[in-house]
C-alpha cells in the first residue's frame, strides 16, 4: 500500500480492465436540441442521410444520436489497450514548486500514442466503422499533422487506404510527421495541392499559399467524391468525433477519485475541439447536472481567434463552400490563418458542441501569442522535462498563470489540463523560439459571412 500511495504522488494509473467501454455523448445532457446543420441550397435543416456519401453511415447516426452513452466495439477496445490505454494523470509537482504555488497542477498525459496524440482515439473508431461498411481508402486533411498520423496509423490497422491533405505551412514546417505518415503507408501532399481542381485553382493564384485547414477540408472532401469506395475522415469538430475523445475524460474521473479529488478548474487548447471535448465532457455532465460547480477554460491563438472575436452563427466548414452549413462560433470560412507553428488552432471554426457551451457560458475561451506559450513550455521543459506540442502550450500558459494566481489569492486550486501530445516532432519551431525567430501574429481581417434564404 505505501508502495501505491507513493506512486499516487506523480502518477495514478488505471489497470486495462478499467478502460471504458462506451463514448459518452452530451447531446443527452443539453439544455436544449443543437440547432441543426442546413442544406446551403436551400436553409433548410439537412437529411442525415445525405451525409452518408461523405461518411461511413454507423458515423452519420452517432452524429445526429441523442443516446447518452454509445457501446464501444470489441475490435476498437482492442486497439485503444494496444496504443495503449488507458493513459497516467500525472502530477506536476516540479512546475507546481517552481512557481510556488498552492495550487496542484495534474496532466492528463495523452502523449504516449505511438502518433504522440490524442487523435488515435477517434481515428481507429472511424478506421473501424469504414472498413466494417467496405470502404477501400478514407481522405482526410491535416494541419499540424497529428491527425495525420494518427488516421494513418488507423487506416494501416484496419488494412484501408488513406490520402491526407497536409496544411502547406506544416507541411514544409513539420517533415517529421508527414515521414510517419507515409511510413504507415498514406499518401500525403501539401495543400493546396495540384492534385484537385480547388488546389489547382488556388495555386494558380498563389504558387506559394500557404494553406489553410479549411483548404485542407475542401481538397478532401472533392477528392472522397471522385470514388464510390473512398469516405472522408475528420480529426475534430463534429459530434461524433468530439464523442470518441470522451474516453479520455472518463479515464480522468475515474483517476481523480482513486485518489479522492476533483477539479476545481479544468482547461485544454482549441483547434476544432476534439481534445477539450474529450477531456471535459465527461466533468461537464456533473456540472449540466447541477452537481458540480468546475470552471471550464478554452485555450486558443491570438492569431486564430474564433472564440474569442468569432460570431456564433452559420458559416460552412471549408473554404471552398462544400460542407453543410454549421451553426458554429467562426471567424469566416475565407479566413486567411497565419502560419503558426501550432497548425492543429488553424481552422476558422469552433465545433457546434463546444461553440454552443461558450455562448451559453459553461465554458470560458481566452487567446495567446505564440511566444508567450513557447516560454511557458520552455518553463515545463525545464521543470518537468516534456516538451509540449505547440497546440498543447496554449493551455499550459493558462495552467501557468492561474496557478500564480492562486499564489497570490492562497487557493489550493486543483487545475487539470489535458496533455493532448508531445512536440518532439515540432523542434523547429523551439529553435526558432530559442533564437529569437519566433514570430507573433497578429490577427488578419475578419469578416464573418451571413447567409439569407
Amino acid at each position: 500500500m505505501a508502495s501505491k500511495n507513493r506512486t499516487q504522488e506523480y502518477f495514478v494509473q488505471l489497470s486495462p480492465d478499467e478502460v471504458p467501454t462506451s463514448w459518452y455523448n452530451i447531446q443527452a445532457d443539453l439544455p436544449e436540441p443543437l440547432p441543426p446543420p442546413l442544406d446551403p441550397s436551400t436553409g433548410k435543416p439537412l437529411n442525415p442521410a445525405s451525409l452518408e456519401r461523405i461518411f461511413a453511415r454507423e458515423l452519420v447516426g452517432q452524429e445526429v444520436s441523442t443516446k447518452r452513452f454509445i457501446k464501444i466495439p470489441d475490435e476498437v477496445l482492442d486497439a485503444y489497450l494496444r496504443l495503449p490505454r488507458p493513459t497516467p494523470l500525472y502530477r506536476a509537482r516540479r512546475l507546481e514548486e517552481y512557481l510556488h504555488t498552492p495550487a496542484q497542477i495534474y496532466f492528463k498525459c495523452e502523449n504516449f500514442s505511438p502518433t504522440g496524440s490524442h487523435k488515435t482515439n477517434t481515428a481507429i473508431a472511424q478506421a473501424y466503422y469504414n472498413k466494417k461498411q467496405g470502404i477501400k481508402k478514407l481522405v482526410t486533411e491535416t494541419g499540424a499533422g497529428q491527425w495525420g498520423t494518427a488516421l494513418a496509423l488507423a487506416t494501416n490497422l484496419f488494412d484501408l487506404g488513406c490520402r491526407i491533405f497536409m496544411v502547406r505551412a506544416s507541411y514544409q514546417q513539420k517533415p517529421g510527421r508527414r515521414i510517419i505518415a507515409q511510413l504507415y503507408g498514406a499518401e500525403m501532399f501539401p495543400s493546396p495541392s495540384d492534385q484537385t481542381n480547388f488546389g489547382r485553382k488556388l495555386l494558380k493564384d498563389d504558387p506559394n499559399h500557404p494553406g489553410t485547414l479549411g483548404i485542407a477540408i475542401s481538397e478532401a472532401i472533392e477528392e472522397t467524391l471522385t470514388n464510390e469506395n473512398f469516405r472522408y475522415s475528420l480529426g475534430s469538430v463534429l459530434n461524433h468525433v468530439l464523442m470518441h475523445q470522451t474516453i479520455i475524460g472518463q479515464e480522468a474521473k475515474k483517476q481523480f477519485e482513486q485518489i479522492d479529488a476533483h477539479p476545481d478548474v479544468i482547461c485544454g487548447c482549441i483547434g476544432g475541439g476534439s481534445n477539450f471535448a474529450g477531456f471535459c465532457f465527461p466533468f461537464m455532465m456533473d456540472r449540466l447536472k447541477g452537481k458540480s460547480n468546475t470552471e471550464f477554460v478554452a485555450c486558443e491563438s491570438k492569431a486564430v481567434p474564433h472564440t474569442t472575436r468569432g460570431v456564433y452563427t452559420y458559416d460552412f466548414g471549408d473554404t471552398a463552400k462544400m460542407t453543410p452549413l454549421l451553426k458554429m462560433l467562426t471567424i469566416g470560412h475565407d479566413y486567411a490563418c497565419p502560419p503558426i507553428h501550432a497548425g492543429g488552432l488553424r481552422y476558422h471554426g469552433m465545433a457546434p458542441l463546444l461553440s454552443y457551451l461558450i455562448c451559453k457560458d459553461y465554458v470560458r475561451s481566452i487567446a495567446y501569442g505564440q511566444t508567450e506559450v513557447f516560454e511557458a513550455a520552455r518553463i515545463l521543459a525545464q521543470t518537468e522535462g516534456m516538451i509540449a506540442a505547440p497546440e498543447t502550450t496554449h493551455s499550459l500558459k493558462y495552467v501557468m498563470d492561474e496557478a500564480l494566481n492562486c499564489k497570490k489569492t492562497d487557493e489550493k486550486k486543483i487545475i487539470a489540463m489535458n496533455y493532448s501530445g508531445h512536440g518532439l516532432l515540432d523542434l523547429t519551431a523551439y529553435e526558432q523560439f530559442l533564437s529569437g525567430k519566433l514570430v507573433n501574429y497578429e490577427p488578419v481581417k475578419i469578416e464573418v459571412p451571413t447567409f439569407s434564404y
